[in-house]
């Protein structure tokens, strides 16, 4: 359980984020459901959670934006007195191929999937250093680990999130923090819902297992790695995929 542990979710009113959240809500944990643009859908996260007799509250933050998220952590900190387990989530896909894409399509995957995950971190193990305790989770991909055609940028952004995770889990280990990421392979989201049949038939053909994985699956690696039956492992890219990779 994660009674009386604080949990920031970024990204976390929609899809995987939203599973993530649900699901450390249910264990006990207060969690701040982090969103953009996304205002409703972080409400309604929320709400879901309160009224499953659990706590959490809706706080707006753009994780590419070095102060906003220094901001948003301390107001964190001022109104909960700790942080105790951060999970980054947050990400965008601009998706092109290598010769088509502009630099701003590279760049802002870039600052959102993999910068925004440095600004959390940073800011957010400040005081987990303090505490001398915490657990951080970044969501990378198995595209982070073999590439795909038309994602150069969110490849490159996902591989950043693995060298980030096993850097800080080294730097961070001697005062009792870890940090670990999660690869998910094609899981059920909006994001993929929209794709055609051919795509999803052709993608099954690579997954050993046949069929896609649930939100809800990588929710609970997430919660198992948040909670202290994980606490000697750290520094670790724990793949959900079905066997795809």
């Amino acid at each position: 359980m994660l009674t009386n542990k604080v949990a920031i979710v970024t990204g976390g009113s929609r899809g995987i984020g939203k599973a993530i959240s649900l699901e450390l809500g249910s264990k006990g944990a207060t969690v701040i459901v982090n969103y953009n643009g996304s205002k409703d859908a972080a409400e309604a996260v929320v709400n879901t959670i309160t009224e499953n007799g659990g706590k959490a509250v809706a706080y707006p933050c753009n994780v590419s934006d070095f102060n906003s998220v220094k901001e948003f952590i301390e107001n964190i900190v001022k109104e909960y007195g700790q942080i105790d387990i951060l999970v980054n989530n947050a990400g965008i896909t601009k998706d092109n191929l290598l010769l088509k894409m502009s630099d701003s399509d590279f760049d802002d995957v870039i600052n959102v999937n993999l910068k925004g995950a440095f600004n959390c971190l940073k800011h957010a193990s400040r005081y987990m250093l303090k505490q001398r305790s915490g657990k951080i989770i970044n969501l990378t991909s198995v595209i982070g680990i073999v590439g795909n055609m038309g994602q150069a940028n969110y490849a490159a952004s996902k591989a950043g999130v693995i060298g980030l995770t096993k850097s800080a889990a080294k730097e961070l280990a001697s005062r009792g923090i870890t940090v670990n990421a999660v690869a998910p392979g094609f899981i059920k989201t909006e994001m993929t819902d929209v794709l055609n049949e051919k795509i999803k038939e052709a993608t099954l053909e690579k997954i050993p297992l046949n069929r896609f994985g649930e939100a809800e699956e990588i929710a609970k690696l997430v919660s198992f790695l948040a909670s202290d039956d994980a606490n000697y492992i750290t520094g670790q890219v724990i793949q959900v995929d079905g066997g795809m990779v």
